[in-house]
């Protein structure tokens, strides 16, 4: 199983290898968070209080998907994972760096800046496994809940 300390070091690879450009300002923290099924990652920047939103400082957290912490998930899936995240912290989102575009994902500027950074081959690996594989994993470790039906409502009318 891999841990919080192991996602660390590939994101201290990741930011040496290829984003060696982009200045920290702030701390960085990742870690694995819960099991999900559509949500690969996520980054935001830690909030205690309103002040914190004035700070710029503050510390950016990106999230992976708990799921990830099993070795039967390729490493390729969470290193893709890991550079699209440290892409929005490029493009100024969840960062004290400036805002790049209007939305993180503007324009597919994330896949355009992996490809740029040498993902090219990873990111078309981690779609197909994910097409392929992930269904077929999800069902296995996060089976499909029966869905509550809702109980109807009867109506009392009253005929005057």
């Amino acid at each position: 199983m891999r841990d919080d300390t192991w996602l660390f070091e590939k994101l201290d690879e990741l930011w040496d290898g290829h984003f060696s450009d982009i200045p920290q300002h702030n701390d960085v923290v990742i870690k694995f968070g819960r099991k999900a099924r559509q949500r690969l990652g996520s980054i935001k920047q830690e909030t205690r209080s309103r002040l914190d939103l004035l700070n710029k400082n503050r510390k950016t957290i990106i999230t992976i998907n708990g799921l990830f912490r099993d070795v039967r998930v390729p490493e390729y899936v969470v290193i893709s994972t890991i550079a699209h995240e440290m892409c929005h912290y490029a493009h100024g989102f969840s960062s004290p760096l400036d805002q790049k575009h209007p939305h993180p994902h503007y324009g597919g500027v994330v896949t355009k800046e992996m490809k740029d950074r040498g993902f090219g081959e990873i990111l078309k690996k981690q779609k197909k496994w994910l097409k392929e594989v992930w269904p077929e994993y999800l069902e296995k470790k996060m089976p499909a809940k029966p869905r509550r039906r809702r109980a109807r409502r009867r109506v009392l009318i009253k005929w005057i």
